[in-house]
């Protein structure tokens, strides 16, 4: 294909992704219009130019909406098994429990929101570790601003795992079902689940290496700007408990992605992380020998107070321990047994699914296996929490209008968002007139030609970008793996590798997506401050991408 004629088609093929990004920041236009105009952008771009056929284009459509519901499913459980520890009280018995661990704001920073707020992100995702981490720190006394900006740094490395594995199994597992990864997949000899386990052991390896210097960049980034030296090296003056809470995690975290898949790095990571570190500091191993506090409320900048005082949050009694945690952890058991073949569970779940095989005679298909998805597992400890927790109707009540409401912010991006991606990737020629290569296709060929053989060092700046678009490193992961997967073979790089490489840098997105910043800002009353959480978390999400891209550019030849 000549170089103009590439040039030009790949223009067109980025225009849908481009117009979402245009509306999303050019114009500041919400999810909720962006990606329904991106939607039908994408459905003109594919009719009249890809000239895909009209009964593939409703299929892919429809293949999208079955994803969208088994990611709201998900997306709901996380959400109601939250507002449910938030309506019993049990979310205000953690915060007691951290109260009595450290008085230095650094090492209270490492454990609620490196490893407490990896831990809710390996549970639940969609940005809820810092719309948890950020009340809990306001409570300990962190100015407003402070508060969120922790809980926005540390949604990087678990994110990849976050919500039991969701980035992975549907993310990127969606966005390589595609006829090319069936036929690399087939003359390489892998399954697509081997595969996907290779995936998922590069994308814990560079996450366990650039993750490890996060806790200590959380530090630097705390003093530097809220400090009463404003000086990065009282963060660094931590580096010793820094890095033993970060090894404290990334090792498990690495380990369990290795032998067990990626349903377990972050959730059983972290709670290993807590149950080493919190016991670890309670004897004063590794502590600083300062403690370190801010400046008196009265010497704050008044631009980082928010509307919700500490004193003011909800407290509905005093639980134990293991009441508190008792949810969560039977989310780990039930996801723990669950994926253990030998156990003979997972067979049973798998084998119950309902979905379409042949949707229109077009060869795709969908189906979602209800029992077996992490949302079943959340509703499940929800339920077994009612009676843990002793909690009244009222309660109960409260938490499902909770989660609903919080649900209808994510409907309508994800019904627009997931059809929009199965469109543009099932537009190859085995289902256009035209006789092209899928629009992924057409734009690897276009940034093989371009960045040749460096193209990994970019790869996650890709998938930062893709979480900065769509909200999400699942979303981000659906709409690049494909495109990132086809640029590696292009340029003769290890696709396994470029793909995780994707992953990562999704992840790391995360720490300056919008809606998780106004979501973390608003538990804290701090919202119309965007901007400015924007260009501090920008900082560690771009060192991040560049060592993940580094890493990758090594790892991919």
């Amino acid at each position: 294909m000549p170089s103009s004629n590439l040039l030009a088609l790949c223009l067109i093929a980025i225009m849908p992704i481009a117009f979402v990004a245009v509306l999303l920041v050019g114009f500041r236009v919400s999810a909720r219009t962006a990606l329904p105009v991106g939607y039908f952008v994408t459905l003109g771009t594919a009719l009249l130019l890809w000239k895909v056929k009209v009964d593939v284009l409703f299929a892919a459509s429809i293949q999208g909406l079955i994803l969208a519901v088994s990611l709201l499913y998900i997306v709901f459980g996380a959400l109601l098994l939250l507002a449910t520890l938030r309506a019993s009280g049990a979310v205000a018995s953690i915060r007691r429990i951290f109260l009595q661990i450290s008085p230095d704001r650094r090492v209270q920073a490492i454990i609620i929101g490196w490893l407490f707020g990896s831990f809710i992100e390996g549970a639940s995702g969609f940005g809820t570790p810092a719309a948890v981490a950020a009340p809990l720190l306001l409570a300990l006394g962190f100015p407003a601003m402070a508060a969120v900006m922790v809980g926005l740094i540390i949604q990087s490395t678990p994110v990849s795992f976050g919500a039991a594995g969701t980035p992975i199994l549907i993310g990127v597992a969606g966005g390589l079902d595609a006829a090319p990864v069936r036929a690399f997949l087939q003359d390489s000899g892998l399954t697509f689940a081997e595969y996907l386990q290779q995936i998922t052991v590069q994308v814990g390896g560079m996450h366990a290496i650039v993750g490890t210097l996060v806790p200590l960049c959380l530090c630097c980034m705390l003093t530097r700007y809220f400090g009463p030296e404003r000086s990065f090296l009282k963060g660094l003056q931590v580096w010793r408990f820094a890095l033993f809470s970060a090894l404290s995690f990334t090792v498990p975290y690495f380990l369990l992605a290795f032998f067990f898949g990626p349903e377990f790095p972050s959730l059983l990571g972290a709670s290993i992380g807590m149950a080493i570190v919190i016991p670890a500091t309670r004897r004063g191993w590794f502590q600083p020998k300062e403690v370190w506090d801010f400046a008196p409320r009265e010497n704050w900048d008044p631009s980082w107070m928010g509307k919700i005082e500490a004193d003011k949050l909800e407290d509905r009694g005093e639980f134990s321990v293991f009441r508190a945690w008792s949810p969560y952890v039977l989310v780990a058991l039930l996801l723990l047994i669950t994926r253990l073949p030998q156990l003979g569970i997972k067979g049973f779940l798998t084998g119950i699914s309902c979905g379409f095989n042949d949707i229109l005679g077009t060869g795709i298909g969908q189906q979602i296996q209800p029992f077996y998805l992490p949302g079943f597992m959340f509703l499940v400890a929800c339920v077994a929490t009612y009676f843990v927790q002793r909690m009244n109707r009222h309660q109960i009540s409260e938490s499902w209008s909770m989660a609903g409401g919080q649900l209808k912010m994510a409907l309508i991006p994800l019904l627009f968002a997931l059809p929009m991606v199965r469109v543009f990737i099932e537009s190859g020629f085995d289902h256009n007139l035209s006789g092209l290569d899928s629009m992924p296709l057409t734009l690897a060929q276009g940034v093989a030609s371009l960045a040749g053989g460096i193209w990994p060092l970019f790869a996650p700046w890709i998938g930062a970008l893709g979480a900065f678009i769509a909200g999400s490193n699942t979303l981000s992961n659906l709409m690049f793996s494909l495109f990132q997967f086809s640029t590696a073979l292009e340029v003769g790089a290890v696709p396994v590798t470029v793909v995780a490489a994707q992953a990562v840098g999704g992840a790391a997105g995360n720490m300056v997506t919008i809606h998780n910043v106004v979501a973390a800002s608003a538990t804290v009353g701090f919202v119309g401050n965007e901007g400015r959480l924007i260009r501090m978390t920008a900082i560690p999400a771009a060192c991040y991408c560049l060592l993940a891209g580094l890493l990758a550019i090594w790892w991919a030849y």
